[in-house]
């Protein structure tokens, strides 16, 4: 029989609305292993003045995983294409897109096919490469990402227990890594490992430079998945865009420090 997938993208990314019904939008899109759970801690504080929309990429969260398709996912451009059809569902124009990890990669894409449609991006821990490539310094070097994916390969649940802490950092905050540990292990193993490959494979380097948007880059000042020296590059390879640097650190900073981020975007929005 053949699998029945949803048509509305709003039931397809379980996407879910809350806040001042006249507010600009504010839209969340999360990390790779997350869901919009992610946001917990950061979205509701902007309830009383935005529209807050939270979405899940297919395979997390509540989203229909029926309506994942290998083909349109092996790239970062599935996902952007979400993101646009989501906005478009709404008709929503003046969207500030906050996007965490590679989310901020699938926001710049997103916003470069339809400008018209985002007034800001803010993206938080931003990588549009994830391997060393010259003078290019990614923070890692090609064999350790094709062995951090033959781990994930054969073991899923192994990799997630073992790479969650190292992502989150604060080794002083253990059931920081746990929660996110919780969260890769929530997640379709297949579909992870796919979205493992579209994310740490993935270049974006280029598209930086085409992007029309008011951007904030938001960069944790100790981060083992996209260091310092990467947030400084998004920055100066976007036109015209401001950088931060968050005094927490480890790569999820919406979770180990929320009220700084919120804080930070509150102020940038202003």
């Amino acid at each position: 029989m053949d699998v029945v997938r949803t048509r509305d993208p709003l039931r397809r990314n379980n996407v879910t609305v809350t806040g001042n019904p006249d507010g600009r939008l504010l839209m969340f899109s999360h990390g790779f292993g997350c869901s919009q759970d992610a946001w917990s801690l950061v979205a509701p504080q902007f309830e009383a003045d935005y529209r807050v929309l939270r979405f899940d990429h297919v395979g997390a969260g509540g989203s229909d995983v029926a309506a994942y398709e290998p083909g349109k996912y092996e790239s970062l451009d599935g996902y952007a294409d979400d993101v646009l059809e989501i906005l478009a569902a709404m008709d929503a124009r003046d969207v500030a897109f906050v996007g965490h990890s590679v989310s901020a990669m699938i926001g710049v894409l997103a916003a470069n096919r339809e400008p018209d449609r985002f007034s800001d991006l803010i993206l938080i821990g931003p990588s549009p490469r994830y391997i060393n490539d010259g003078d290019y310094r990614g923070g890692f070097e090609e064999e350790d990402i094709a062995a951090l994916l033959d781990t994930l390969d054969a073991n899923y649940l192994g990799w997630s227990g073992t790479m969650a802490p190292v992502i989150m950092g604060n080794p002083d905050r253990p059931e920081l890594g746990a929660r996110l540990t919780a969260s890769f292990c929530s997640i379709d193993p297949v579909i992870a490992r796919q979205f493992a490959r579209a994310t740490f494979l993935s270049d974006n380097r280029d598209d930086l430079r085409l992007v029309s948007v008011p951007t904030l880059v938001l960069q944790a000042s100790d981060d083992a998945i996209a260091p310092p020296e990467v947030g400084r590059y998004v920055h100066e390879a976007i036109p015209g865009s401001r950088l931060e640097f968050l005094e927490t650190t480890g790569h999820v900073p919406v979770l180990s420090g929320p009220e700084e981020v919120v804080a930070r975007i509150r102020e940038y929005l202003s």
